[in-house]
C-alpha cells in the first residue's frame, strides 16, 4: 500500500535562545542553522524512514528545489511536488535549554498548491491507500472528500488549530490526530469530546505524559519514553507519520503508537526537525 501526503514542506530557520522572548523583548540566538521542515515534509520523512511508500503533494518556490531533493534522498516519493511562482515557506523556531520552542510561520507556497497537482496524484491512489492532510496547505476539504470517495484511509492532523476547518472534514475521516489543546478546543467548537467525534480512531497526544487512543473498544492510555529532550519541534510530526506507516504495513493500532513512541523519544532529544527524525533501524535498537 502507500500513503499520500498533503503535505506543507518549509525551510525551518532554528534559533538557540536562553528564553523564549517575551512581548516587546529582543534577545540575541546562540546559535543558528536551517533545516528541511514544515509539518508535512516532517510526516513524509517519518513514515519513509519507517519503511512505508510515501508520496508527497505539495508546493515549494524556486528557492526551495533543494528541498524536493532532500525528500527525494530520504525516501520520498516527490513527483507530485510543484515549483511555483512564490516563495518557499519559511518557520522562524525559538528553543529554550529545555527544549521548549516558538514558532512564527510564513505560509508561501504550501497555501497556493494547484488543484491539478492534488488531482494528478489521487489518479495513482489506489483503494485502500492513506491519505494524510494537516493545516498548513490550501485543499483539505477537497482530498479528504475526494480520498473518502476513492475508497481511501483518510488521515487528519489537526495542526495548526483551526475549528472550522476541522469541522468541514469531519466526516470524511477515519483517523484524527490532536494535542490535548486542540482537543479542548476541538470540544468547545462542536460539544463532543473525543470519544464522541464521529471517527473511528482519535488519538489525542499529551506530550510527556503519552497519548490515549479513542477508538472502536474504547479509550486505551499509552505512557511516553521517558528522556531527557533537548527540542521537542517536530516530535509529534514524527510520532504521526510512524503510526500511520505502521498501520500502512497492516500493524494493529495499539503495535503503531508503541513504536511511534519510541521514535519521538529518539526525536526530542535531537536539534532540528526533518533532517533528524530517526529511521526504522534506530527506532528498533533503542533501549530507553
Amino acid at each position: 500500500m502507500a500513503i499520500w501526503n498533503l503535505g506543507s514542506i518549509n525551510a525551518d530557520f532554528v534559533y538557540a535562545v536562553s528564553h523564549i522572548p517575551a512581548p516587546g523583548e529582543t534577545l540575541s540566538s546562540t546559535s543558528r542553522k536551517v533545516f528541511l521542515g514544515g509539518k508535512g515534509a516532517n510526516m513524509s520523512v517519518a513514515a519513509a524512514r519507517a519503511a512505508a511508500h510515501v508520496n508527497h503533494i505539495g508546493g515549494v518556490g524556486s528557492d526551495g528545489e533543494w528541498a524536493v531533493q532532500r525528500l527525494l534522498e530520504y525516501g520520498v516519493d516527490t513527483r507530485n511536488i510543484a515549483v511555483l511562482a512564490t516563495e518557499t515557506a519559511q518557520a522562524i523556531i525559538m528553543v529554550d535549554p529545555a527544549g521548549e520552542n516558538a514558532i512564527v510561520l510564513h505560509p508561501g507556497a504550501n497555501v497556493q498548491i494547484p488543484q491539478s497537482i492534488l488531482q494528478n496524484a489521487m489518479a495513482e491512489a489506489q483503494t485502500g491507500d492513506w491519505l494524510v492532510i494537516q493545516n498548513e496547505t490550501n485543499l483539505q476539504r477537497t482530498a479528504a472528500s475526494l480520498g473518502k470517495r476513492m475508497g481511501l484511509h483518510v488521515a487528519y492532523a489537526a495542526a495548526p488549530f483551526d475549528a472550522d476547518r476541522v469541522m468541514a472534514v469531519l466526516p470524511h475521516l477515519d483517523f484524527l490526530i490532536l494535542n490535548a489543546v486542540e482537543a479542548d478546543q476541538l470540544q468547545q467548537a462542536t460539544g463532543q469530546s473525543p470519544a464522541d467525534l464521529p471517527v473511528r480512531d482519535v488519538i489525542v497526544t499529551l506530550g510527556a505524559d503519552g497519548a490515549d487512543w479513542y477508538g472502536p473498544d474504547g479509550k486505551q492510555h499509552f505512557d511516553a519514553i521517558k528522556v531527557d529532550p533537548v527540542d521537542t519541534t517536530g516530535a509529534g510530526d514524527t510520532f504521526t507519520g510512524y503510526v500511520l506507516a505502521g498501520l500502512d504495513r497492516g500493524m494493529p493500532m495499539a503495535q503503531a503508537i508503541v513504536q511511534a513512541m519510541r521514535a519521538s523519544a529518539l526525536m526530542v532529544m535531537r536539534h532540528g526537525t526533518a533532517d533528524v527524525i530517526p529511521d526504522l533501524s534506530e527506532v528498533q535498537a533503542f533501549k530507553p
